[in-house]
């Protein structure tokens, strides 16, 4: 059996791939970095509240409190588009868009620049979006597979096949 995706690597698509990282392999750090900015934005609404309270005129210490939290507030609601955003950056020249073929033995990624055989033992998580699937190699490497260009069988298939040859569970990610 033959599975084939053509995907391209854009905005929507590393914001899914982002997403999935957050979700699965930096899971902790996304809650201790959320923890901490969540402190950060009720600390700076407790310094604008005191002053307030204690009936003294608005500063440029309230102006920069308020401006503190209501970027964190950006930052953490954005963090995926943001991710997306300086991951399509850093990309080589040649790579945004790519065929994949799936095989028995492994599979292979066809870009403008290159073709790349990998081994289902590399990959180290499988997630799966509304509209891709994602692995994941480490820390800072995936690829996402758009699950409308799937050929070669059913997404259903697609889904036990790899379940099969990666040893992994798929992470279904909202």
């Amino acid at each position: 059996m033959e599975f084939q995706f053509e995907t391209r690597y854009d905005q929507k698509g590393l914001a899914a791939m982002a997403r999935a990282l957050r979700k699965t392999i930096h899971k902790k750090w996304n809650r201790i970095g959320l923890i901490l900015g969540w402190c950060v934005v009720v600390l700076a609404a407790l310094l604008v509240a005191a002053e307030r309270l204690l009936g003294e005129p608005w500063t440029l210490r309230d102006t920069m409190n308020c401006g503190v939290g209501v970027f964190l507030i950006a930052i953490m609601l954005t963090k995926n588009q943001i991710n997306a955003f300086f991951a399509k950056r850093r990309m080589l020249p040649g790579t945004s868009s790519a065929k994949s073929v799936f095989r028995e033995g492994g599979y292979t990624l066809i870009t403008e620049v290159a073709l790349t055989e990998f081994h289902y033992e590399a990959v180290q998580q499988v997630c799966e979006t509304a509209d891709y699937f994602v692995f994941l190699f480490s820390q800072r490497h995936g690829q996402i597979y758009d699950k409308a260009t799937l050929s070669g069988g059913t997404v259903e298939e697609f889904r036990t096949f790899i379940t099969e040859k990666t040893g992994k569970p798929i992470a279904y990610i909202k």
